[in-house]
């Protein structure tokens, strides 16, 4: 099994241009398509537990490890 990123934009219901991205990670076999394809009941999940936020968009990408190489390298 793969990791796979489920990118959700969400954006704060009082304060809608308020917005940042929160990601949730699987371990799955499914392409990035069938990915955002079934992503509604997992951001509905989300949502549901986060009742301050609204999701306005999603995209799904396998994780990428330089960004957290990056991270390293600016803080060294």
């Amino acid at each position: 099994m793969n990791p796979i990123d489920l990118i959700v934009t969400v954006c704060a219901v009082l304060s809608p241009t308020i917005c940042e991205e929160t990601h949730l990670v699987f371990s799955s076999d499914i392409s990035l398509r069938q990915c955002s394809m079934g992503a509604p009941p997992y951001i509905a999940k989300w949502v549901g537990e986060h009742p301050k936020w609204q999701a306005v968009r999603w995209r799904c990408e396998y994780p990428r490890h330089d960004r957290a190489d990056a991270a390293v390298a600016k803080s060294g």
